[in-house]
């Protein structure tokens, strides 16, 4: 089976694409990071990572509760055994995904596999590190899953698509990243997989982890039924915020320029600011504007919003100019 690349285009996507890999290069300009900086970084971005993932698939334990999982070894009243489990399985591949990114690195089938052993070790031991062996059906998805006698083949095409494909990284990852839910080559474990391996392949190119906050559960779900509707443009924007919001905690730490994001409400009401609150968050969905999510809100910049109204003032004195 050759792999198609399906759709995937939105409006402003080459705009955040472009700005991006800027960032990506202004964070390389800053490498080596001071160990103490990144261990920092990294830290806090793991354990939302581990909350996040574990949440979408209805894991109960708050950030606060994962942290002290993790950190302290602590056991939360009320929280099944398997809850903590699931803490400490993802904390385990994520550590050994960060074992594998390098630049030289190229994904192959058993780092696949032992990533899903990681995943399921201490919950689904019979399943953990090993491919499904009959059919699948998943509940609130729009498609059932290939025959189980093709997974092997499948998941051995997408490897050669990750390696060799010259999409763009970004699309790459967010295309890697629904094929391989679409194939759900487990019984179990199969979007945490699916989220690490989307994060593999992006930090072997030197990209910080794209995290699907839980607060997007729904509009995640949806973009994954869209691309199975051969449709990748809701799928490739959320991925493509996902990034933008970590490399905008890298180098807002390395800056010290984090402070200059504020919510959409505060700069709405700054008086050189024509747009409501609405249509502000509108273009911070859209990607229009460099913005980022934090829980429910929406954070960006005054200098993001003006940026957008110059450049818009722009285009329409040179389309009227054309017209003329």
């Amino acid at each position: 089976m050759k792999w198609q690349v399906y759709p995937y285009y939105f409006e402003g996507l080459e705009k955040q694409l472009e700005r991006i890999h800027e960032k990506k290069r202004e964070l390389d300009k800053k490498r080596p990071i001071p160990s103490y900086v990144l261990k920092s970084i990294k830290d806090s971005l793991s354990i939302e990572w581990t909350y996040n993932s574990n949440s979408i698939e209805g894991n109960t334990l708050t950030l606060q509760e994962t942290k002290m999982v993790i950190e302290d070894g602590f056991t939360i009243k009320g929280k099944s055994l398997r809850e903590h489990f699931e803490v400490v399985n993802h904390q385990e591949a994520i550590e050994f995904v960060e074992s594998l990114a390098s630049n030289e690195y190229v994904l192959n089938k058993l780092d696949i596999l032992s990533i899903h052993h990681l995943v399921l070790q201490k919950i689904e031991k019979d399943f953990a590190g090993k491919y499904r062996t009959s059919g699948v059906r998943i509940s609130g998805a729009n498609f059932v899953p290939p025959n189980a006698l093709k997974v092997d083949e499948f998941v051995s095409e997408l490897i050669d698509f990750a390696n060799d494909s010259e999409v763009d990284i970004l699309i790459r990852s967010a295309i890697f990243h629904h094929r391989f839910a679409w194939i759900h080559p487990f019984f179990d474990g199969n979007g945490r997989t699916a989220r690490l391996l989307l994060n593999l392949i992006l930090m072997k190119s030197g990209f910080p982890p794209a995290i699907i906050l839980k607060n997007d559960r729904k509009k995640y779900y949806d973009a994954l039924n869209q691309a199975n509707n051969q449709d990748y443009s809701k799928l490739v924007l959320l991925i493509l915020q996902a990034v933008e919001r970590t490399l905008d905690i890298y180098l807002g730490n390395l800056n010290n320029t984090y402070d200059q994001y504020q919510s959409i409400t505060d700069i709405v009401n700054e008086p050189d600011v024509p747009y409501g609150q609405e249509y502000v968050s509108l273009l911070a969905r859209k990607g229009k504007i460099d913005a980022f999510k934090e829980g429910r809100n929406w954070l960006t910049t005054k200098d993001a919003v003006l940026d957008y109204i110059e450049n818009r003032d722009r285009k329409r004195v040179l389309k009227k100019e054309a017209e003329d």
